[in-house]
């Protein structure tokens, strides 16, 4: 950005050309998707530096992208994408299935770390499961029980993430394939799946649960609940409702996927009772 003397961006003046800079690394390669995001809306004044950077990384760089986001907005990505170099999508294997994540999809930070939560999480499901699996993402958590699994619904509202979950779906064995299906669109759609013998899964953004979802959970209580939280405060509001309408929960662990912050990721886990 020196060189090329690229500005930064302001958010008083809403001026300046880089936003910010969004970095994943796929493990087995040890390569890193990054994504520059600018205050515009085509990617013609970013290219030098995207050249720029590549020619500099060389094989240390996955792919490149440019986002655009011209709004006065504190989120972070704008719906605009243009893929620079490289693949499409990042590709781990995480609780033995094949699961893709283009830029736009949502991923944990810390995958060493998820890896451990996820092999908690599939432990809690039993053999032959109908399985529910709201807020799913690119499908990192359910994929992997698809082998297991009699039934494996899965609800999506992130078009990005969703595009993920069918590449990964499409690795799958064709016995397994069968298996899954795919709610799209905010999570109370796929309230109508959960029946007293599912086990539901939830890895719900930090708002918690949508009351839609809760109110589902509390008149149908699923013989198992394995809630995945980002954020203590909104799992312990969530707790005292699903608790009232007859889910126990029967243990809390927590993961310091968030260093340095007072963040933790918290895996409870709820019987029917």
């Amino acid at each position: 950005m020196r060189e090329l003397a690229s500005t930064c961006y302001s958010d008083g003046a809403h001026a300046g050309q880089v936003r910010a800079l969004q970095v994943a690394v796929e493990r087995a390669s040890q390569s890193a998707q990054v994504v520059l995001v600018c205050n515009d809306r085509t990617p013609d004044a970013a290219l030098p530096l995207l050249d720029l950077l590549a020619r500099r990384l060389g094989a240390r760089l996955h792919s490149s992208w440019w986002n655009g986001n011209a709004d006065v907005t504190n989120r972070i990505l704008g719906e605009a994408f243009h893929r620079h170099s490289g693949p499409e999508v990042i590709r781990e294997q995480i609780g033995g299935a094949q699961v893709f994540f283009p830029p736009a999809a949502f991923g944990q930070n810390n995958l060493d770390l998820f890896d451990r939560i996820v092999a908690r999480i599939h432990a809690g499901v039993p053999p032959g499961s109908h399985v529910v699996e709201l807020y799913a993402g690119c499908g990192a958590i359910g994929l992997g029980l698809a082998r297991s699994c009699a039934s494996l619904v899965f609800n999506e509202i992130n078009p990005a993430s969703l595009a993920g979950l069918a590449l990964g779906s499409n690795e799958l064995p064709e016995e397994q394939r069968s298996r899954i299906h795919v709610v799209p669109g905010p999570a109370q759609r796929a309230s109508s799946e959960i029946v007293p013998e599912s086990v539901v899964i939830a890895d719900p953004p930090r708002k918690g649960l949508d009351p839609e979802v809760l109110s589902v959970l509390r008149e149908r209580a699923p013989r198992r609940l394995l809630y995945l939280s980002c954020e203590l405060g909104s799992l312990l509001r969530d707790v005292e409702q699903l608790s009232a309408g007859g889910l126990l929960l029967e243990e809390a662990v927590g993961y310091d996927a968030f260093p340095y912050t007072e963040h933790i990721e918290t895996l409870a886990m709820f019987r029917r009772v």
